[in-house]
């Protein structure tokens, strides 16, 4: 695998504890991969600023071996969730990540309201009664 920038993590999705896979996932310049396949290769990626939750989530042989899935939820239209499954030690890769995902957001002046939406803008009080009108329209 081919890298441009600075690989910031870099895991495999394994099996037990034996990383046997053609499943890589790595942080690369502000971006979450996730690389699968030996043949015929895909190449998933998601913006580190567009993760807006963080979820680890471990069985007991995940415990026993060391390792677990993290799921992400983004704001990206095409993968709304994304999936690390059986990385190694997902609690500290957790932790990793919501650093970098703020790290990230704060270099990029993203703030929370770009992603969850506002309240929309503010009802109109045509009469000046103080109860928001609805407007009439034309038939």
């Amino acid at each position: 695998m081919e890298t441009d920038g600075t690989v910031l993590w870099k895991d495999k999705k394994h099996h037990l504890w034996f990383p046997l896979s053609f499943t890589t996932y790595y942080i690369e310049d502000e971006c979450l991969m996730c690389r699968r396949g030996l043949l015929s290769t895909t190449v998933d990626q998601v913006l580190l600023y567009r993760i807006v939750d963080i979820t680890c989530r471990q069985s007991l042989a995940g415990k026993i071996f060391g390792t677990g899935d993290i799921i992400l939820k983004t704001r990206v239209d095409s993968t709304p969730e994304f999936v690390l499954k059986n990385i190694s030690e997902p609690m500290k890769v957790r932790k990793m990540l919501s650093r970098a995902v703020e790290d990230c957001r704060s270099q990029r002046n993203v703030v929370g309201k770009e992603f969850y939406g506002g309240p929309g803008p503010a009802p109109i009080d045509i009469d000046g009664d103080g109860i928001p009108d609805i407007p009439d329209f034309p038939d």
